[in-house]
């Protein structure tokens, strides 16, 4: 055996080692009523937000995006028919849109809402988020409010979707964690979206001095514009929102309009790994081209890179 291949396995054990250790202080954070991403920043000495992090705070979370919807269903509302508004100019009835980071599907399930309301109607409406608990709770929220998506857990740094797969991407303070990633980010949304990516996210450079040192203590996202602007594709809108949540993480919308594809958006899956198509079926997403499958969980697709299986044979006739 190889010294690179002793290497890398001691640096796996190594990683999954610090991952238990930072899931029981994390868990142990939160049931105590502490901030677990600001534990696992001071366990760890980092001023970003490690992904592993984010992924612990947010299963843990889950479930709690829908208490804050139903304790107050007026300010939802507001909220997304804010956002309601903000998409509506980019969609048609042949549409598909993509919430990015969709949690529990609150938010979601409000936008399909109050698009109705302006007599639109996707064709298609999908929402990831990197939880599996969140998908969870989102499908059920939807279909007590009467709404359908496709929900599907993947990481929004490698979306396990072709090229010009959707017409329509946005986010809800999803890329707000993300500090210091915002071209990845960006790049991402934008190979996916065929029309226009809609980002409604805390903007720094709009904020007031508490406000700007209150995002820059938890690693938020910064320059999203100028990021954008540098990557050669053209801002439609920027600005402050009239509603927000939190006068210190004030909402913002940077529009990204993107040349068009000709044609209508045309929906493929594809490994978030090697970039082979996927076929999609009830039990498994998988790959003839490599041979990696990424299973079905409860009927939620689990799509990143770290689900994937290598089973050459699955789907094959195997021999008696």
């Amino acid at each position: 055996m190889s010294n690179t291949t002793n290497c890398g396995r001691l640096a796996a054990d190594r990683q999954a080692e610090e991952f238990a250790q930072l899931l029981t202080g994390m868990r142990g954070a939160y049931l105590r009523g502490e901030n677990a991403m600001e534990y696992a920043r001071l366990a760890l000495g980092r001023t970003d937000n490690l992904a592993a992090a984010t992924l612990i705070a947010y299963d843990l979370q889950a479930g709690s995006y829908i208490r804050h919807a139903l304790s107050d269903p007026q300010a939802k509302n507001r909220w997304t028919g804010q956002l309601a508004r903000l998409l509506a100019p980019h969609l048609d009835t042949d549409s598909c849109v993509l919430e990015v980071g969709v949690g529990e599907a609150t938010t979601l399930a409000g936008v399909l809402d109050q698009l109705r309301h302006l007599n639109i109607h996707p064709a298609k409406a999908m929402g990831l988020d990197i939880s599996w608990s969140r998908c969870a709770h989102g499908r059920q929220w939807l279909e007590r409010k009467g709404q359908s998506a496709k929900l599907f857990v993947a990481d929004l740094f490698r979306i396990p979707l072709a090229d010009d797969s959707v017409d329509v991407i946005y986010t809800s303070h999803s890329l707000e964690p993300n500090g210091g990633r915002e071209a990845e980010a960006i790049s991402e949304l934008l190979r996916v979206a065929r029309k226009s990516v809609v980002l409604v996210e805390p903007i720094h450079e709009l904020a007031d001095a508490e406000a700007q040192q209150r995002m820059r203590h938890h690693g938020y996202v910064r320059n999203l514009r100028s990021v954008a602007l540098g990557l050669g594709f053209e801002i439609e809108d920027y600005r402050l929102l009239d509603f927000c949540a939190n006068a210190l993480n004030p909402s913002g919308v940077i529009t990204i309009r993107k040349t068009r594809a000709p044609g209508r958006a045309r929906l493929a899956w594809r490994c978030p790994i090697t970039h082979a198509p996927l076929n999609a079926s009830a039990t498994a997403f998988s790959s003839i081209q490599t041979g990696l499958v990424y299973p079905v969980l409860d009927g939620i697709p689990l799509l990143c890179k770290d689900h994937a299986v290598l089973a050459s044979a699955y789907g094959m006739p195997l021999d008696p």
